[in-house]
């Protein structure tokens, strides 16, 4: 799907017809196909490659400067089928035009269409359009690690004070946790290095207006500055109550154990006896008492009882 946005004597005007994209001041581009890509190419003037690769840690091999402008790749956070996801967007940025391209539309993206339409005078301005991208899924994350925050507190209340707590599934809802915020620092990491990499290299034509750019920018890296100690804190808090949930577990299973080792302790004596009457001996006195079997069972009642009285005396029950 291929949207593209330019300003016209009447206002906003949002066309998909490829023809037609040559003025168009945001051209963006939902999962797009090899002809799609091809008009993209003509709107830049250079062959539009695939993304770059996501995993790739080095700025240069993400984001370089050439005829066409700067092009940056970055992460944004979205939920597929109740599940978080990263998708990449790959953004081509000069002072007259804006192009993004992504496999998925993700929020942030449909959120700045919205506001596009509300205010189109945004597009006379495309590196503010794409700081105002950038500030809408910096507010996004930061909103994301806010609920994280109170559900780990949820979680954790769950493993402190429920005392039927079913440590399994908080164990479950932790690594859910975890995965969330894994992939909110990702998308941190990744727009501080994009923005880095923008402030350092964009071009802007106009210096005053860059100014308000490289303010913005600076102001944008600060808010992500402030945010990833917050994702720090919930990964301690993460971990704390994962080892929690865990020892909880194995003290569970230790109660079971101990169960089970007093309850083979106290039958040994009664099964020693029962072995010894239990002999194919023809001479054995004691099976021609009257009260042999009763007596038995007693002192077999007895030999268990013992064991249990003496852990129950030293607190081990």
């Amino acid at each position: 799907m291929l949207l593209a946005h330019q300003l016209t004597s009447e206002g906003l005007e949002v066309i998909d017809d490829p023809a037609a994209i040559e003025h168009a001041l945001w051209v963006d581009v939902v999962d797009p196909s090899p002809e799609e890509r091809q008009w993209v190419s003509s709107v830049i003037r250079r062959p539009f490659d695939d993304a770059p690769d996501a995993d790739e840690i080095e700025s240069s091999a993400r984001s370089y400067v050439d005829e066409a402008g700067a092009h940056v790749s970055t992460l944004f956070l979205h939920h597929v089928e109740g599940r978080p996801e990263n998708t990449n967007v790959a953004v081509v940025v000069r002072p007259d035009r804006l192009v993004t391209v992504h496999d998925r539309d993700v929020p942030a993206l449909r959120l700045l269409r919205m506001t596009v339409r509300r205010d189109p005078r945004m597009l006379a301005d495309p590196i503010a359009l794409l700081i105002q991208l950038f500030e809408t899924a910096v507010d996004d994350l930061g909103d994301t690690l806010q609920e994280l925050y109170f559900g780990l507190e949820a979680t954790g209340r769950r493993v402190f004070e429920e005392t039927d707590a079913d440590m399994e599934a908080a164990v479950d809802a932790l690594a859910q946790h975890e995965d969330l915020n894994g992939k909110v620092r990702l998308c941190l990491m990744d727009a501080r290095r994009d923005l880095t990499y923008l402030l350092r290299n964009a071009i802007d034509e106009d210096s005053r207006m860059s100014a308000t750019h490289s303010r913005r920018m600076r102001n944008l890296i600060g808010d992500i500055d402030a945010l990833l100690p917050h994702n720090n804190f919930l990964f301690e808090k993460v971990n704390f109550l994962m080892q929690a949930a865990q020892s909880f577990i194995n003290i569970e299973q230790n109660q079971i154990i101990k169960i089970f080792s007093v309850a083979a302790v106290a039958l040994m004596p009664p099964t020693l006896i029962a072995s010894i009457y239990g002999m194919n001996f023809h001479v054995m006195p004691e099976l021609t008492w009257t009260f042999g079997y009763p007596i038995a069972i007693g002192v077999m009642i007895a030999s268990a009882m013992l064991p249990y009285l003496y852990f129950k005396r030293r607190g081990w029950l």
